[in-house]
């Protein structure tokens, strides 16, 4: 798939849309939102980082990248949006930073521990 001519949005979840009051945006907020995404033609979303993470980073410093921080929401949260923005036409792109981790992180624990 080409990006040419294609429109898309990039989206932070943690300051898109608060869908329970928590004053953090959130997986379910993005969920109500997909009419208005739709709205604006977009074509696919850009999701800045919502893995688990300590947030000393905007949540670049992932220490978990196989789990959903849960204030965005679930993994449930995660396939009902994935399942509702294809129905709605729009792909995802997801930024996914592998050349660092958060400190947290299993890989960092073991590098610090001797591991290699």
């Amino acid at each position: 798939m080409g990006f040419h001519n294609k429109v898309i949005y990039q989206l932070y979840p943690k300051s898109f849309y608060d869908s329970n009051g928590d004053g953090v945006g959130d997986l379910r907020g993005i969920i109500d939102k997909i009419d208005y995404l739709k709205s604006l033609h977009v074509d696919m979303i850009w999701f800045n980082p919502f893995f688990v993470s300590p947030q000393y980073d905007n949540g670049y410093d992932v220490a978990d990248y196989r789990q959903i921080d849960p204030r965005f929401g679930t993994m449930a949260d995660f396939d009902e949006l994935a399942k509702k923005l294809k129905a709605a036409g729009i792909d995802i792109m997801l930024d996914m930073v592998l050349n660092h981790t958060s400190t947290e992180h299993a890989w960092f624990q073991k590098a610090l521990a001797g591991d290699k």
